[in-house]
């Protein structure tokens, strides 16, 4: 009997990435292809979506090609992608999002934050929609980033024809359907899956944009994560190295897929679900809970209906920038430099060497407050800003290392605190299961679990973001019954760390300050 396999594709900020697995969920083949940013001003990040294409159909290709397996054996297939806007013009070409005019880019990157008042106007609605992302809409969401193209953009505007989220862009390159999957129109379009229309056409009137629908192409339903959207049309498949007869699953955002690759085990044990968090950290972070019945609360976007595992709400806090915090802090610092791998390992180095000489009194007067791409979670203050306390004239490596340290202590604690405000609002979560970049920093992966007094399961499987898209793959390749009986039998299990009882009064100290710190930015921010 000829064994099946899935294809998973991962595009995140700066590469698209392709994994094959099979049906236990081992990864058999993953390759990797970068991607271009275009940052023509500040808060302005644009992706080139051909691009993104041609890098997909390359690591697809030489994926198989180190997994060894037949383009015929691979029968389902799906994506993940950042929460990135796609605008096509009504013959599906390349339009402009760009202050350059340049069509090739003609999607607005999810951290793009150039809509921060347009994302304003939408909290000061009012409207019922915003009772499901916790009360304040981002910038990093689809609608202000919609509002500020028609404003700024008119001629892209008046053209536009097809509106993407990215994971839809790719299953519609790769089908040629229209279909949008329920995570990414309820997570960022606003839409809510709970209800029977969904659509709340009346906000989108109230904001501007009442002609969405003419020129979005969206579906007036949609497709439930990992429903089978088609098969591959044959320029997709050449283009793949696929078959035609590959089934594509309605995919994912990127975090989403994380949160599937790491608690999908718990996919059929709802009582327990509501005690682990998914923390899906690289450039930014990314926590997701899930429960059987809503917790709507502010500062923490969601409660969100069947966005991941069917049935179940989630409720999704992050932070804007962690990884990408610690790259700044880099090169910022006059004796840092490029933020490689080779020198976050030498930073991480020589901070357990101080750490061993001074211990609990290393930089303990430095203290960082990490919001410098805003507050997504639980503040939900996209004007929000980083502070650093404790500077001196010290321009030594030692002293970008103690600054090092005690930015991603800073990271860790505002961690704590999305964790607090879960667990006041319903949630027992006690266990972290940490996927992403961050993995790989000793440093982070301790303060994870000393921080916040959690235990932490790091993921067996090397690329977790692959194996929840591989397991919505699965799904639509009819492999398993359903999305759940999928993450069940392709999950992998991890590794657990405990926090240290020992560390956890030098912790509360810094989270007393960390939350004082807070008040006080709040004050400064009051004054004049």
């Amino acid at each position: 009997m000829t064994k099946s396999f899935v294809c998973a594709v991962d595009v995140g900020t700066g590469s698209a990435r392709a994994g094959i697995l099979d049906t236990s969920g081992t990864l058999l083949g993953r390759a990797e292809h970068p991607i271009v940013m275009n940052q023509p001003q500040a808060d302005h990040a644009e992706h080139n979506s051909q691009d993104i294409w041609s890098a997909v159909c390359i690591a697809v290709r030489a994926a198989r090609e180190k997994a060894g397996v037949s383009a015929d054996d691979i029968v389902g297939m799906s994506f993940d992608a950042t929460c990135s806007l796609v605008v096509l013009d009504r013959n599906a070409g390349q339009l402009s999002v760009s202050v350059t005019g340049e069509r090739r880019w003609d999607t607005i990157v999810w951290l793009d934050h150039r809509a921060i008042a347009e994302a304003d106007e939408c909290t000061d609605s009012g409207h019922a929609v915003l009772d499901y992302i916790g009360g304040v809409m981002s910038p990093e969401m689809a609608t202000p980033k919609l509002m500020w193209l028609k404003r700024n953009l008119p001629g892209t505007w008046h053209e536009a024809g097809y509106l993407f989220d990215l994971t839809d862009f790719l299953t519609w390159k790769a089908t040629g359907s229209l279909a949008r999957s329920q995570c990414t129109l309820t997570a960022k379009w606003t839409y809510l899956a709970h209800e029977e229309t969904g659509w709340r056409r009346d906000f989108f009137d109230r904001v501007g944009l009442g002609d969405l629908f003419e020129h979005g192409s969206l579906p007036e339903k949609a497709s439930a994560v990992g429903a089978d959207i088609g098969t591959l049309t044959p320029e997709a498949a050449a283009e793949l190295g696929l078959s035609e007869n590959c089934r594509v699953g309605a995919g994912v955002i990127d975090a989403y897929a994380g949160a599937l690759g790491v608690l999908g085990g718990f996919a059929g044990d709802e009582q327990n679900i509501g005690r682990h968090l998914a923390l899906i950290a690289g450039t930014s972070s990314c926590v997701m809970a899930m429960s059987p019945d809503p917790q709507p609360f502010a500062g923490v976007w969601g409660p969100y209906y069947g966005a991941a595992l069917p049935k179940l709400w989630l409720s999704e806090g992050g932070q804007s920038a962690t990884g990408a915090l610690l790259d700044h802090i880099i090169r910022w610092h006059g004796a840092g430099g490029e933020p490689d791998a080779a020198m976050h390992a030498k930073i991480a180095r020589r901070v357990a060497e101080l750490r061993n000489l001074e211990g609990d009194k290393l930089a303990a007067r430095l203290h960082v407050l990490p919001d410098f791409h805003g507050n997504r979670s639980p503040l939900a203050d996209p004007h929000a800003v980083g502070v650093v306390s404790g500077l001196t004239l010290d321009s030594s490596f030692d002293s970008l290392c103690k600054l090092y340290w005690r930015t991603a202590v800073g990271i860790a604690l505002g961690v704590r605190h999305v964790l607090e405000a879960l667990n006041e609002n319903g949630y027992l979560i006690d266990t972290l299961h940490v996927t992403g970049g961050h993995t790989k920093n000793p440093l982070l992966m301790e303060l994870y679990a000393d921080a916040t007094g959690c235990a932490v399961i790091e993921p067996l499987a090397d690329e977790a973001v692959l194996l929840g898209t591989g397991m919505v793959a699965a799904t639509a390749a009819g492999l398993f019954p359903d999305l759940n009986a999928a993450c069940v039998a392709m999950q992998q299990g991890g590794r657990a760390r405990t926090s240290n009882p020992a560390a956890s009064g030098r912790f509360d100290r810094d989270y007393r300050i960390f939350l004082e710190m807070h008040r006080q930015r709040q004050a400064l921010d009051a004054v004049g």
